[in-house]
């Protein structure tokens, strides 16, 4: 998995992927694209973020849950 504009680094944000030279998350950029924020919105909010490191964020996150395991989900929690 190569993903330039993701960086993971123990020292930075507890070792959580991180869109490069920020401290921005790819669990954030989710969390707020989730949450009904638009990209126009995350950028005026964050600018050191980039339209091209929240494509990478998706692009990174797609790829990890590509993965064959299991994420278990109770609907009533």
């Amino acid at each position: 998995m190569s993903h330039e504009m993701i960086t993971v680094d123990q020292s930075v944000m507890m070792g959580k992927p991180t869109v490069t030279g920020t401290r921005i998350t790819v669990e954030l950029i989710l969390e707020k694209l989730a949450a009904g924020e638009t990209v126009d919105q995350l950028l005026g909010a964050y600018p050191r973020l980039t339209r091209a490191g929240i494509s990478a964020a998706l692009a990174f996150a797609a790829e990890v849950l590509k993965t064959d395991i299991v994420y278990p989900y109770d609907r009533a929690a």
